[in-house]
């Protein structure tokens, strides 16, 4: 194995580790019974502030993990 498929090979190994626990990190989208009966507003505070939210930061570093190990995994088949 060369050096360049060894780095890429740690680098998928780490990006793998992390999107499994940010991927367990994230809170589910439904919610529940009383979201079912009142509905959700994007009309009150939290709906207006929802990119500041913690999930919303979850989410984001959940799609820039996943870009990087699917780069990753791409290179590697090159390589």
């Amino acid at each position: 194995m060369s050096i360049p498929a060894i780095i890429v090979t740690i680098i998928l190994v780490i990006s793998a580790v992390l999107l499994i626990g940010i991927v367990l990190l994230q809170s589910g989208k439904s919610e529940g019974l009383s979201g079912a009966l009142v509905g959700s507003s994007s009309e009150s505070f939290l709906g207006k502030n929802k990119s500041r939210t913690w999930d919303a930061k979850i989410s984001r570093a959940t799609k820039w993990i996943a870009a990087v190990f699917l780069i990753c995994t791409f290179v590697l088949n090159l390589l």
